[in-house]
């Protein structure tokens, strides 16, 4: 078993018709692409060669996965967020391997008054197995499933907890995990999960089977209590 960085490969899930049917329509409660005005666009200073994610939680704060700003004193994280480009400043900095969240400040007066307005609750109730969810970045929304940790191998299982079934079609690092119906924040996207299967001879092929979001309980344990709202 091997944990990666997120690379596309397809993954499907399964459910029975009747089950199909209502989670399809809990998707129709509101427009999902409403939710891409939250998601945003992290870049290094110099430039890195790919697009890290993360997301607008409102009063001039941006979640993200730690390993997408890596050590921000050095990357010099920027904020790409309703066409403007804007310098942040680090709040609290967590690790790939510990909590894998970084929250970002940028100068919210700089922001259009359409972007003040915003706040993005986090998620109350837990995930749960089997529910619908929309994961969103700039360019667009993914439609997925929470996933049972039951599924995967070894002790993955209990350390990933939260996971989705659809790895080629979703967004990667730091993207928005969201209730499906509903504008709140369940997680942020951390990594992909992997099996490495034996082939024939000395062959071996690895195979993406979901991806781990850190889930709202812990974002709400991260984020300092006086960036609490």
């Amino acid at each position: 078993m091997r944990i990666g960085l997120l690379l596309p490969l397809l993954v499907t899930w399964s459910f029975g018709s009747a089950d199909a049917q209502n989670f399809y329509d809990s998707f129709g409660q509101y427009e999902p692409s409403s939710l891409q005005i939250y998601a945003v666009h992290i870049t290094h200073n110099p430039p890195q060669s790919w697009t890290g994610y993360g997301i607008y939680l409102g009063h001039g704060l941006v979640l993200t996965a730690a390993h997408v700003v890596g050590r921000a004193e050095r990357t010099k994280p920027s904020v790409q967020i309703a066409g403007l480009d804007l310098p942040s400043r680090l709040v609290k900095e967590g690790s790939y391997e510990g909590v894998d969240l970084t929250l970002l400040s940028i100068e919210e007066e700089k922001l259009p008054v359409s972007m003040r307005l915003r706040q993005l609750p986090i998620c109350e109730a837990p995930p749960i197995v089997g529910e619908p969810v929309n994961v969103a970045i700039p360019e667009g929304v993914a439609r997925s499933y929470i996933m049972s940790p039951r599924l995967l191998p070894g002790d993955s299982k209990a350390k990933f907890s939260t996971v989705i079934s659809d790895v080629a079609t979703t967004g990667n690092s730091g993207s928005g995990v969201f209730r499906a119906g509903r504008k709140c924040l369940l997680g942020i996207m951390s990594r992909k999960i992997q099996i490495v299967l034996n082939g024939a001879g000395q062959q071996r092929e690895t195979k993406d089977i979901a991806k781990y979001f850190v889930p709202g309980a812990t974002i709400r344990s991260f984020i300092p209590s006086e960036y609490r709202y």
